[in-house]
C-alpha cells in the first residue's frame, strides 16, 4: 500500500481517519493516526465544548480551541506528517472556522454536510489543501466545475462518502432503504473515471478517497483496486485508547448489536446513522426541553427541533450515554475491543490481528 500524496506532502499509508464530532476526534486521536502513517483528522464541530465559556460564547470557545487542538496534535504527530480538519458546511460559523484553521496552518480541510462552494476563496494564497465530501458523481461534478469556473481551483482531493457511513448522510431517506441503497463501489468507479479526465485536462494529481462502511484490510484493497487512492475510516478508530471520547462512549460501540443500528432523523434535517438507545426512543415520543441554543447548525429550527443536537452529542462524548446521541457507521457491531492506534494501523495495513 502506498500513501496519499496531497500537494508536497505524502502519508505513509492510504488511510484517513474520518473526523467525528462532537469531541470524538480531537488532538489525541488525530495526532496519533498521523504519527502512525495515516492522516489524522480533527472535527471542528463544537470543538470548544470543554472551554469554560462554551455555554456563554460558543463561537469564541470553538475558535480558541481550534488553535489548541491543532498545536497538540502536531506535537504528537510530528511536523512533517499530514494533519487535517473536518469542517461541516452546515455549521453556522463555517467561514470563521475555516479561516481559523488556515491561520493555524492546517495541512488539509475536508468539508461536507453541504456544498462547500466558497471554500477555495478562504484558502487562497495559503498552503492549506482542500477536499470536498461528495455522495454522487453529480455532486462531484457540480463542485469541481464550480470551483474551476469561479476560482480557477481544482480540488486537492475528493472524498466519496457512501450510504454506510456514520453520522449525517448525504442521501435521502428512501435512498437509505436496503433495496434502493446506492453502492459505494459503483459511485467510486464513476468518480474515479471522471477525475481521470479532470487530472488529464488540468495536469494535477487529485487523490480519490472512498469512505463509508470500510472495516478491514480486504475492504481497503477492494477500493484501491477500483482506482481509489485511499480510504477514510471513522468508526474503527473510536475503539482505540487514543480516541478522545469517554470510555462509556467507546464501550457503547463495543456493546452495540447489528439490530441497534438505525437511521434517524437529525434535528439538522438530514438522515443520520446512530446507535438506537433510550435517548432516541424518548425524543421520538416527546420533545426535549432546550435550555439554550448554541447556534451550531444553520438549518436547526430551535422552536420545533425535538432536541438540541449539540447537547446530545456533548453528553455522549462525556459519557452520559443515556442522555446522548451516538452516531456510528453501519459496521459498528463488529467492534469487540479497545486497541491502540498503532496496532489498529498495523492490522489495516498488514492484516495482522490486534
Amino acid at each position: 500500500m502506498k500513501g496519499i500524496k496531497i500537494g508536497d506532502k505524502e502519508s505513509k499509508y492510504p488511510i484517513i481517519q474520518g473526523g467525528m464530532g462532537v469531541g470524538v476526534s480531537l488532538h489525541k486521536l488525530a495526532g496519533s493516526v498521523s504519527k502512525e502513517g495515516g492522516i489524522g483528522v480533527i472535527s471542528t464541530a463544537d470543538i470548544g465544548y470543554k472551554e469554560e465559556d462554551f455555554n456563554t460564547n460558543p463561537m469564541k470557545a470553538n475558535l480558541r480551541a481550534i488553535g489548541k487542538e491543532i498545536k497538540k496534535a502536531r506535537e504528537i504527530a510530528g511536523k512533517d506528517k499530514i494533519l487535517g480538519v473536518n469542517i461541516m458546511v452546515a455549521l453556522s460559523n463555517y467561514k470563521e472556522l475555516v479561516v481559523e484553521c488556515v491561520k493555524n496552518k492546517i495541512d488539509l480541510i475536508i468539508s461536507g454536510a453541504g456544498i462547500p462552494k466558497e471554500l477555495p476563496e478562504y484558502v487562497k494564497g495559503t498552503q492549506t489543501k482542500i477536499a470536498p465530501i461528495v455522495s454522487s458523481l453529480r455532486c462531484c461534478k457540480l463542485i469541481v466545475k464550480h470551483w474551476i469556473k469561479k476560482y480557477a481551483y481544482v480540488p486537492d482531493m475528493i472524498v466519496i462518502e457512501g450510504p454506510e457511513a456514520g453520522g449525517h448522510l448525504g442521501f435521502k431517506n428512501e435512498e437509505l432503504e436496503e433495496n434502493n441503497k446506492p453502492k459505494l463501489e459503483d459511485i467510486t468507479k464513476e468518480i474515479v473515471d471522471y477525475v481521470k479526465e479532470v487530472k488529464k485536462e488540468y495536469h494535477k494529481e487529485i487523490p480519490v478517497i472512498a469512505a463509508g462502511g470500510i472495516w478491514d484490510k480486504e475492504d481497503i484493497q477492494k477500493y484501491l483496486k477500483l482506482g481509489a487512492d485511499g480510504v477514510q475510516m471513522a468508526t474503527r478508530f473510536v475503539t482505540t485508547y487514543e480516541c478522545d471520547a469517554s470510555d462509556e462512549f467507546k464501550n457503547a460501540y463495543i456493546n452495540a448489536k447489528k439490530e441497534d443500528i438505525k437511521i434517524i432523523k437529525s434535528p439538522v434535517g438530514m438522515p443520520g446513522r446512530a446507535i438506537y438507545n433510550k435517548f432516541i426512543e424518548r425524543t421520538q415520543k416527546e420533545k426535549s426541553k432546550i435550555q439554550r441554543c448554541y447556534n451550531c447548525i444553520k438549518t436547526c429550527d430551535v422552536k420545533n427541533t425535538p432536541y438540541c443536537i449539540t447537547k446530545a452529542l456533548v453528553n455522549s462524548v462525556k459519557g452520559n450515554i443515556e442522555d446522548g446521541l451516538l452516531f456510528c457507521g453501519s459496521n459498528v457491531y463488529k467492534a469487540n475491543k479497545i486497541v491502540s492506534v498503532h496496532d489498529l494501523m498495523q492490522e489495516l495495513v498488514l492484516g495482522a490481528t490486534c
